[in-house]
């Protein structure tokens, strides 16, 4: 059976994060995607297939796109960028579930998605296609960042500079 589901849960506390992640573990039959701090002094744990404390934000995506784990891995590999478009988010669950509703949403390229790391804590999301796919996954992202109340900006470049792309990677 294929694993393409995925939970992530974002706390507060560094301690707390790694006695949540063992909860995890032992608690289901799920393959740790990741395990580590970020910035703001936060914690996030990933898996693929939960204690409260400290919670900032969690998900759970039961039919996650393809194209996401490659993203989140920095895999994903952009030959030319027609439009760019990036959605930005206080928290990185928040921004993962984004991110699977744009690329569910039109026929756009997931580039990356950055987590947390060296962004004071927030996370964003790149992709590329045509300029009406790449406005209507934005939106959509936007929207599911937007309900959580964690969306910080998102922007829609028609024709930008290749120069932004050897920039992204």
């Amino acid at each position: 059976m294929a694993q393409n589901s995925l939970g992530l849960i974002e706390l507060t506390s560094i301690a707390a994060g790694f006695q949540t992640c063992d909860a995890m573990l032992k608690a289901a039959n799920v393959d740790l995607v990741l395990s580590r701090s970020i910035c703001s002094g936060k914690y996030m744990v990933m898996v693929r297939s939960a204690s409260r404390f400290s919670v900032i934000d969690s998900f759970v995506i039961p039919n996650l796109h393809e194209s996401v784990f490659p993203a989140i891995s920095g895999a994903s590999k952009v030959e030319e960028l027609e439009a760019l478009g990036i959605v930005e988010s206080f928290s990185v669950a928040s921004l993962i579930e984004g991110a699977d509703a744009a690329v569910k949403a039109a026929n756009v390229q997931l580039i990356e998605i950055r987590l947390a790391m060296a962004l004071g804590g927030k996370a964003f999301v790149t992709l590329t296609g045509n300029v009406a796919a790449v406005q209507s996954a934005v939106d959509a992202g936007a929207q599911v960042v937007g309900q959580k109340g964690m969306l910080v900006n998102k922007v829609v470049i028609p024709h930008p500079r290749p120069e932004l792309l050897t920039e992204m990677i």
